[in-house]
Protein backbone atom coordinates (compact mmCIF):
# COMPACT_ATOMS: atom_id res chain seq x y z
CA UNK A 1 0.00 0.00 0.00
CA UNK A 2 2.82 2.46 0.70
CA UNK A 3 4.10 2.20 -2.93
CA UNK A 4 0.55 2.94 -3.77
CA UNK A 5 0.25 5.54 -1.53
CA UNK A 6 3.17 7.62 -2.44
CA UNK A 7 2.70 6.99 -6.90
CA UNK A 8 -0.99 8.05 -6.65
CA UNK A 9 0.50 11.11 -4.57
CA UNK A 10 3.19 12.06 -6.97
CA UNK A 11 0.81 11.67 -10.02
CA UNK A 12 -1.88 13.89 -8.43
CA UNK A 13 0.68 16.39 -8.16
CA UNK A 14 2.08 15.87 -11.89
CA UNK A 15 -1.38 16.50 -13.15
CA UNK A 16 -1.39 19.75 -11.14
CA UNK A 17 -3.69 18.73 -8.27
CA UNK A 18 -3.61 20.97 -5.18
CA UNK A 19 -1.09 19.12 -2.63
CA UNK A 20 -3.79 19.17 0.09
CA UNK A 21 -6.32 17.74 -2.32
CA UNK A 22 -3.54 15.26 -3.63
CA UNK A 23 -2.93 14.45 -0.07
CA UNK A 24 -6.47 13.47 1.21
CA UNK A 25 -6.92 11.29 -2.92
CA UNK A 26 -4.01 9.60 -2.30
CA UNK A 27 -4.83 7.92 0.64
CA UNK A 28 -8.32 7.43 -0.92
CA UNK A 29 -6.72 5.44 -3.95
CA UNK A 30 -4.45 3.58 -1.35
CA UNK A 31 -7.42 2.58 0.98
CA UNK A 32 -9.30 1.22 -1.43
CA UNK A 33 -6.99 -0.88 -3.73
CA UNK A 34 -5.32 -2.37 -0.73
CA UNK A 35 -7.43 -2.08 2.41
CA UNK A 36 -10.33 -3.47 3.83
CA UNK A 37 -10.21 -0.67 6.24
CA UNK A 38 -13.71 1.06 5.53
CA UNK A 39 -13.62 4.87 3.63
CA UNK A 40 -15.31 6.16 6.61
CA UNK A 41 -11.80 5.98 8.41
CA UNK A 42 -11.07 8.99 5.98
CA UNK A 43 -13.95 11.32 7.48
CA UNK A 44 -12.77 10.17 10.67
CA UNK A 45 -9.30 11.00 10.12
CA UNK A 46 -9.90 14.35 8.13
CA UNK A 47 -11.81 15.66 11.51
CA UNK A 48 -9.08 14.12 13.66
CA UNK A 49 -6.72 16.29 11.98
CA UNK A 50 -7.99 19.33 13.12
CA UNK A 51 -9.99 18.47 16.14
CA UNK A 52 -7.18 20.52 18.50
CA UNK A 53 -7.85 23.32 20.63
CA UNK A 54 -3.75 24.36 19.97
CA UNK A 55 -4.63 24.72 16.54
CA UNK A 56 -7.17 27.45 17.11
CA UNK A 57 -3.99 29.62 17.56
CA UNK A 58 -2.95 29.85 13.55
CA UNK A 59 -6.53 31.70 12.20
CA UNK A 60 -5.92 33.74 15.72
CA UNK A 61 -1.98 34.63 14.83
CA UNK A 62 -2.99 34.91 11.03
CA UNK A 63 -5.88 37.34 12.20
CA UNK A 64 -3.26 39.68 14.43
CA UNK A 65 -0.71 39.82 11.61
CA UNK A 66 -3.43 41.33 8.99
CA UNK A 67 -4.69 43.69 11.87
CA UNK A 68 -1.81 45.23 12.77
CA UNK A 69 -0.26 45.30 9.13
CA UNK A 70 -3.54 46.98 7.90
CA UNK A 71 -2.79 49.30 10.70
CA UNK A 72 -0.03 51.24 9.82
CA UNK A 73 2.61 48.84 11.29
CA UNK A 74 4.73 48.55 8.36
CA UNK A 75 5.56 51.90 7.85
CA UNK A 76 6.55 52.38 11.40
CA UNK A 77 8.74 49.67 11.41
CA UNK A 78 10.25 50.48 8.53
CA UNK A 79 10.87 53.82 9.62
CA UNK A 80 12.48 52.49 12.94
CA UNK A 81 14.83 50.92 10.99
CA UNK A 82 16.34 53.20 9.13
CA UNK A 83 16.48 55.93 11.69
CA UNK A 84 19.37 53.28 13.26
CA UNK A 85 20.83 51.69 9.72
CA UNK A 86 19.96 53.77 7.20
CA UNK A 87 23.30 55.52 7.18
CA UNK A 88 25.37 52.12 6.82
CA UNK A 89 26.46 51.11 3.18
CA UNK A 90 23.78 49.52 1.62
CA UNK A 91 21.52 51.49 4.05
CA UNK A 92 18.07 51.23 2.55
CA UNK A 93 18.69 46.69 2.05
CA UNK A 94 19.91 47.14 5.35
CA UNK A 95 16.50 48.23 6.76
CA UNK A 96 14.21 45.54 4.66
CA UNK A 97 16.14 43.18 6.49
CA UNK A 98 15.56 44.79 10.14
CA UNK A 99 11.85 45.72 9.28
CA UNK A 100 11.35 42.46 8.02
CA UNK A 101 13.00 41.20 11.85
CA UNK A 102 10.81 43.36 13.38
CA UNK A 103 7.23 42.32 11.30
CA UNK A 104 8.14 38.56 11.84
CA UNK A 105 7.56 39.01 15.00
CA UNK A 106 4.18 39.95 14.45
CA UNK A 107 2.79 38.41 11.48
CA UNK A 108 4.32 34.67 11.79
CA UNK A 109 4.57 34.19 8.04
CA UNK A 110 7.46 34.62 5.23
CA UNK A 111 5.03 35.10 2.28
CA UNK A 112 3.60 37.95 4.25
CA UNK A 113 6.89 39.58 5.92
CA UNK A 114 8.22 39.49 2.18
CA UNK A 115 4.65 40.99 1.02
CA UNK A 116 4.51 43.80 3.78
CA UNK A 117 7.81 44.96 3.62
CA UNK A 118 8.69 44.52 0.37
CA UNK A 119 5.84 46.73 -1.00
CA UNK A 120 7.40 49.75 1.12
CA UNK A 121 10.66 48.80 0.50
CA UNK A 122 11.26 47.44 -2.72
CA UNK A 123 10.64 51.16 -4.45
CA UNK A 124 12.63 53.06 -2.52
CA UNK A 125 15.74 51.16 -3.34
CA UNK A 126 15.05 50.93 -6.70
CA UNK A 127 14.39 54.63 -6.77
CA UNK A 128 17.91 55.32 -5.24
CA UNK A 129 19.65 53.13 -7.79
CA UNK A 130 19.74 49.97 -6.53
CA UNK A 131 19.33 46.98 -9.00
CA UNK A 132 15.35 46.45 -9.20
CA UNK A 133 16.51 41.97 -9.02
CA UNK A 134 19.28 42.48 -6.00
CA UNK A 135 16.02 44.40 -4.41
CA UNK A 136 13.35 41.60 -4.75
CA UNK A 137 15.78 39.41 -3.30
CA UNK A 138 16.69 41.33 -0.39
CA UNK A 139 12.81 41.21 0.21
CA UNK A 140 12.61 37.61 -0.40
CA UNK A 141 15.22 36.68 1.52
CA UNK A 142 14.93 38.48 4.29
CA UNK A 143 10.67 37.24 4.40
CA UNK A 144 11.99 34.11 5.58
CA UNK A 145 13.10 35.27 9.05
CA UNK A 146 9.20 35.32 9.68
CA UNK A 147 8.70 31.64 10.40
CA UNK A 148 11.33 31.90 13.19
CA UNK A 149 11.14 34.97 15.02
CA UNK A 150 7.96 34.15 16.87
CA UNK A 151 5.50 33.35 16.72
CA UNK A 152 5.63 31.19 13.86
CA UNK A 153 2.67 29.56 12.36
CA UNK A 154 4.82 26.86 11.40
CA UNK A 155 6.33 26.01 14.93
CA UNK A 156 2.78 25.83 16.03
CA UNK A 157 1.99 23.09 13.27
CA UNK A 158 4.97 21.00 14.33
CA UNK A 159 4.20 21.62 18.14
CA UNK A 160 0.89 20.16 17.75
CA UNK A 161 2.01 16.77 15.50
CA UNK A 162 4.93 16.34 18.10
CA UNK A 163 3.48 17.59 21.37
CA UNK A 164 6.73 19.92 22.38
CA UNK A 165 6.09 22.98 23.89
CA UNK A 166 4.57 25.30 21.49
CA UNK A 167 6.21 28.10 24.10
CA UNK A 168 9.71 26.56 24.37
CA UNK A 169 9.39 26.16 20.25
CA UNK A 170 8.69 29.75 20.38
CA UNK A 171 11.61 31.29 22.64
CA UNK A 172 13.84 28.64 20.91
CA UNK A 173 13.45 30.72 17.32
CA UNK A 174 14.78 33.94 18.77
CA UNK A 175 18.19 33.18 18.66
CA UNK A 176 18.49 31.29 15.32
CA UNK A 177 16.27 34.42 13.91
CA UNK A 178 18.00 37.46 14.74
CA UNK A 179 21.14 35.17 13.55
CA UNK A 180 19.52 35.03 10.24
CA UNK A 181 19.11 38.44 10.26
CA UNK A 182 22.59 39.29 10.87
CA UNK A 183 23.60 36.88 8.06
CA UNK A 184 21.55 38.09 5.54
CA UNK A 185 22.25 41.67 6.92
CA UNK A 186 26.21 40.53 6.25
CA UNK A 187 25.45 39.72 2.91
CA UNK A 188 24.00 42.78 2.07
CA UNK A 189 26.85 44.74 3.31
CA UNK A 190 29.27 42.78 1.20
CA UNK A 191 27.72 43.13 -2.29
CA UNK A 192 26.10 46.97 -1.18
CA UNK A 193 29.83 47.88 -0.35
CA UNK A 194 30.60 46.20 -4.07
CA UNK A 195 27.94 47.86 -5.80
CA UNK A 196 28.32 51.38 -4.43
CA UNK A 197 25.30 50.96 -2.97
CA UNK A 198 25.37 54.18 -0.13
CA UNK A 199 23.69 55.21 2.79
CA UNK A 200 21.47 58.19 3.50
CA UNK A 201 22.49 60.75 6.08
CA UNK A 202 23.75 60.36 9.25
CA UNK A 203 20.70 59.72 11.86
CA UNK A 204 20.16 61.82 15.21
CA UNK A 205 19.03 60.47 18.47
CA UNK A 206 16.43 62.59 18.19
CA UNK A 207 15.01 60.78 15.07
CA UNK A 208 15.75 57.32 16.58
CA UNK A 209 13.62 58.31 19.68
CA UNK A 210 11.43 59.76 17.54
CA UNK A 211 10.60 56.74 15.52
CA UNK A 212 10.92 54.01 18.39
CA UNK A 213 7.78 56.12 20.15
CA UNK A 214 5.61 55.58 16.82
CA UNK A 215 6.45 51.87 16.84
CA UNK A 216 6.63 51.13 20.30
CA UNK A 217 3.20 49.69 20.12
CA UNK A 218 4.00 47.34 17.27
CA UNK A 219 7.23 46.11 19.09
CA UNK A 220 4.85 45.53 22.43
CA UNK A 221 3.06 42.76 20.73
CA UNK A 222 5.67 39.92 20.72
CA UNK A 223 6.41 41.00 24.23
CA UNK A 224 3.21 40.94 25.45
CA UNK A 225 2.63 36.69 23.64
CA UNK A 226 5.90 35.80 24.69
CA UNK A 227 5.25 37.44 28.39
CA UNK A 228 2.32 35.79 28.54
CA UNK A 229 3.48 32.61 27.53
CA UNK A 230 6.52 32.86 29.65
CA UNK A 231 4.92 34.04 32.59
CA UNK A 232 1.78 31.61 32.48
CA UNK A 233 -0.76 34.48 32.29
CA UNK A 234 -2.38 32.63 29.14
CA UNK A 235 -1.36 30.06 26.74
CA UNK A 236 -0.20 29.74 23.07
CA UNK A 237 -3.40 29.98 21.89
CA UNK A 238 -4.84 32.45 24.01
CA UNK A 239 -1.93 34.59 23.60
CA UNK A 240 -3.04 34.34 19.94
CA UNK A 241 -6.43 35.82 21.00
CA UNK A 242 -4.97 38.27 22.93
CA UNK A 243 -2.59 39.52 20.41
CA UNK A 244 -5.65 39.87 17.92
CA UNK A 245 -7.39 42.23 20.58
CA UNK A 246 -4.39 43.83 20.86
CA UNK A 247 -3.72 44.70 17.06
CA UNK A 248 -7.63 45.87 16.78
CA UNK A 249 -7.04 48.50 20.21
CA UNK A 250 -3.64 49.70 18.83
CA UNK A 251 -5.27 49.73 15.12
CA UNK A 252 -8.31 51.78 16.31
CA UNK A 253 -7.41 53.60 19.36
CA UNK A 254 -3.34 54.24 19.12
CA UNK A 255 -2.53 54.46 15.36
CA UNK A 256 -5.95 55.35 14.33
CA UNK A 257 -5.63 53.97 10.79
CA UNK A 258 -7.84 50.78 10.69
CA UNK A 259 -10.92 51.50 9.62
CA UNK A 260 -14.40 49.72 10.33
CA UNK A 261 -14.42 49.44 6.68
CA UNK A 262 -10.96 47.48 6.61
CA UNK A 263 -12.26 44.50 9.14
CA UNK A 264 -14.37 42.77 6.01
CA UNK A 265 -11.07 42.29 3.36
CA UNK A 266 -9.02 41.40 6.65
CA UNK A 267 -11.40 38.65 7.38
CA UNK A 268 -11.76 37.41 4.15
CA UNK A 269 -7.93 37.25 3.63
CA UNK A 270 -7.78 35.47 7.45
CA UNK A 271 -10.14 33.16 6.01
CA UNK A 272 -8.91 32.21 2.97
CA UNK A 273 -5.04 31.08 4.58
CA UNK A 274 -6.88 29.50 7.46
CA UNK A 275 -8.74 27.14 5.19
CA UNK A 276 -5.64 26.35 3.21
CA UNK A 277 -3.31 25.35 6.37
CA UNK A 278 -6.10 23.71 8.15
CA UNK A 279 -7.22 21.50 5.12
CA UNK A 280 -3.46 20.74 4.51
CA UNK A 281 -2.89 19.53 7.88
CA UNK A 282 -6.38 17.62 7.93
CA UNK A 283 -5.60 15.87 4.32
CA UNK A 284 -2.18 15.02 5.58
CA UNK A 285 -3.34 13.28 8.74
CA UNK A 286 -4.91 10.38 6.60
CA UNK A 287 -1.07 10.53 5.11
CA UNK A 288 0.43 10.12 8.10
CA UNK A 289 -1.70 7.43 9.45
CA UNK A 290 -1.47 5.89 6.23
CA UNK A 291 2.43 6.13 6.72
CA UNK A 292 2.52 4.89 10.28
CA UNK A 293 -0.23 1.69 9.22
CA UNK A 294 2.07 0.56 7.13
CA UNK A 295 5.39 1.39 9.48
CA UNK A 296 7.08 3.52 7.22
CA UNK A 297 8.40 5.71 9.27
CA UNK A 298 9.99 2.80 11.35
CA UNK A 299 11.50 1.30 8.70
CA UNK A 300 13.15 4.55 7.50
CA UNK A 301 14.30 5.19 11.26
CA UNK A 302 16.17 1.36 11.06
CA UNK A 303 17.12 1.85 7.54
CA UNK A 304 19.20 5.46 8.67
CA UNK A 305 20.39 4.04 12.32
CA UNK A 306 21.83 1.43 10.07
CA UNK A 307 23.73 4.00 8.36
CA UNK A 308 25.17 6.25 11.17
CA UNK A 309 24.04 6.12 14.86
CA UNK A 310 25.95 9.96 15.22
CA UNK A 311 23.58 12.36 15.71
CA UNK A 312 25.83 14.89 13.31
CA UNK A 313 25.36 12.30 10.70
CA UNK A 314 22.18 11.67 10.88
CA UNK A 315 21.44 15.46 10.71
CA UNK A 316 23.02 16.12 7.45
CA UNK A 317 21.01 13.34 5.82
CA UNK A 318 17.53 14.70 7.25
CA UNK A 319 19.17 18.29 6.25
CA UNK A 320 19.48 17.47 2.83
CA UNK A 321 16.51 16.00 2.45
CA UNK A 322 14.50 18.83 3.73
CA UNK A 323 16.47 20.68 1.76
CA UNK A 324 15.37 18.95 -1.46
CA UNK A 325 12.01 18.69 -0.09
CA UNK A 326 11.34 22.56 0.69
CA UNK A 327 12.54 23.18 -2.46
CA UNK A 328 9.52 21.16 -4.18
CA UNK A 329 7.03 21.76 -1.05
CA UNK A 330 5.56 24.57 0.38
CA UNK A 331 6.61 25.18 4.39
CA UNK A 332 3.69 23.74 6.02
CA UNK A 333 3.32 21.06 3.83
CA UNK A 334 6.79 19.80 4.22
CA UNK A 335 6.42 20.63 8.25
CA UNK A 336 2.82 18.15 7.89
CA UNK A 337 4.49 15.27 5.46
CA UNK A 338 8.18 15.06 7.28
CA UNK A 339 7.55 15.88 10.76
CA UNK A 340 5.97 12.35 11.34
CA UNK A 341 8.90 10.66 9.43
CA UNK A 342 11.98 11.85 10.80
CA UNK A 343 10.58 12.52 14.13
CA UNK A 344 11.11 8.51 15.27
CA UNK A 345 14.67 8.68 14.07
CA UNK A 346 15.76 11.62 15.76
CA UNK A 347 14.30 10.77 18.78
CA UNK A 348 15.90 7.42 18.07
CA UNK A 349 19.02 8.86 18.00
CA UNK A 350 18.81 11.09 21.30
CA UNK A 351 18.27 14.56 19.21
CA UNK A 352 16.16 17.17 21.11
CA UNK A 353 12.53 17.15 19.18
CA UNK A 354 12.77 21.32 20.16
CA UNK A 355 16.33 21.98 18.74
CA UNK A 356 15.11 19.67 16.05
CA UNK A 357 12.15 21.56 15.06
CA UNK A 358 13.56 25.06 15.17
CA UNK A 359 16.27 23.58 12.77
CA UNK A 360 13.46 22.10 10.39
CA UNK A 361 11.84 24.90 9.95
CA UNK A 362 14.94 26.75 9.25
CA UNK A 363 16.07 24.73 6.58
CA UNK A 364 12.63 24.50 5.26
CA UNK A 365 12.90 28.19 4.96
CA UNK A 366 15.41 28.37 2.64
CA UNK A 367 13.00 26.54 0.26
CA UNK A 368 11.32 30.08 0.68
CA UNK A 369 13.43 31.94 -1.89
CA UNK A 370 14.66 28.73 -4.08
CA UNK A 371 12.18 27.66 -7.58
CA UNK A 372 9.83 25.98 -8.00
CA UNK A 373 7.59 26.53 -5.02
CA UNK A 374 9.45 29.48 -3.24
CA UNK A 375 6.18 31.66 -2.25
CA UNK A 376 9.11 34.60 -1.16
CA UNK A 377 10.55 34.62 -4.34
CA UNK A 378 7.03 35.15 -5.94
CA UNK A 379 5.73 37.50 -4.01
CA UNK A 380 9.26 39.59 -4.45
CA UNK A 381 9.05 38.92 -8.18
CA UNK A 382 5.65 40.28 -8.18
CA UNK A 383 7.15 43.62 -5.96
CA UNK A 384 9.92 44.04 -8.05
CA UNK A 385 8.42 43.15 -11.56
CA UNK A 386 11.31 41.59 -12.43
CA UNK A 387 11.26 37.74 -13.62
CA UNK A 388 12.11 34.73 -11.20
CA UNK A 389 15.30 34.01 -13.36
CA UNK A 390 16.67 36.78 -12.35
CA UNK A 391 15.74 36.81 -8.76
CA UNK A 392 16.28 33.76 -8.00
CA UNK A 393 20.03 34.40 -9.81
CA UNK A 394 20.49 37.34 -7.29
CA UNK A 395 19.16 35.45 -3.81
CA UNK A 396 21.87 32.42 -4.37
CA UNK A 397 24.37 34.87 -1.66
CA UNK A 398 21.34 34.57 0.35
CA UNK A 399 21.12 30.94 0.09
CA UNK A 400 24.78 30.21 1.25
CA UNK A 401 24.22 32.81 4.31
CA UNK A 402 21.44 30.94 5.11
CA UNK A 403 22.86 27.16 4.81
CA UNK A 404 25.73 28.64 7.02
CA UNK A 405 23.15 29.30 9.54
CA UNK A 406 21.89 26.19 9.33
CA UNK A 407 25.63 24.54 10.00
CA UNK A 408 26.19 26.96 12.38
CA UNK A 409 23.07 25.65 14.73
CA UNK A 410 24.15 22.05 13.89
CA UNK A 411 27.64 22.40 14.93
CA UNK A 412 26.15 24.60 18.56
CA UNK A 413 22.82 23.16 19.19
CA UNK A 414 23.02 25.29 22.56
CA UNK A 415 22.05 28.50 20.15
CA UNK A 416 18.50 27.20 20.07
CA UNK A 417 18.11 26.01 23.69
CA UNK A 418 19.93 28.27 25.31
CA UNK A 419 16.43 30.62 26.18
CA UNK A 420 14.13 28.10 26.58
CA UNK A 421 16.20 25.80 28.61
CA UNK A 422 16.46 28.21 31.19
CA UNK A 423 12.92 28.70 31.18
CA UNK A 424 10.81 26.83 33.69
CA UNK A 425 7.12 26.37 31.74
Amino acid sequence: MGITLFAAFFAFVVLGVPIAIALGLSGVVALALHSQVPLMVIVQKVYGGVDSFTLMAIPFFILAGNVMSSGGVSQRLVDLAGSILGRLPGGLAQVTTAACTFFGAISGSAPATTAAIGSVMVKPMVDNGYDRAFAGAVAAASGTIGLLIPPSITLVIYGVITGVSIGKLFMGGILPGLLMSLALMTVNHVISTRKGYRGGEPSSVKRIVHAGRRSIFALLMPVIILGGIYGGVFTPTEAAVVAVFYGLFVGFSIHRELKIGDLPSILLETGKSTAVIMFLIATAHIFSYLLASEQIPAKLTVAMLEVSRDPHVLLLMIVLSLLVVGTFLDNAVAVVLMTPIFYPVIMQAGIDPLYFGVLMILVLAIGQVTPPVGLCLFVACNIAKVGIENLSWKSVPYLFALMAVVIVLIIVPDIILLIPSSMDF
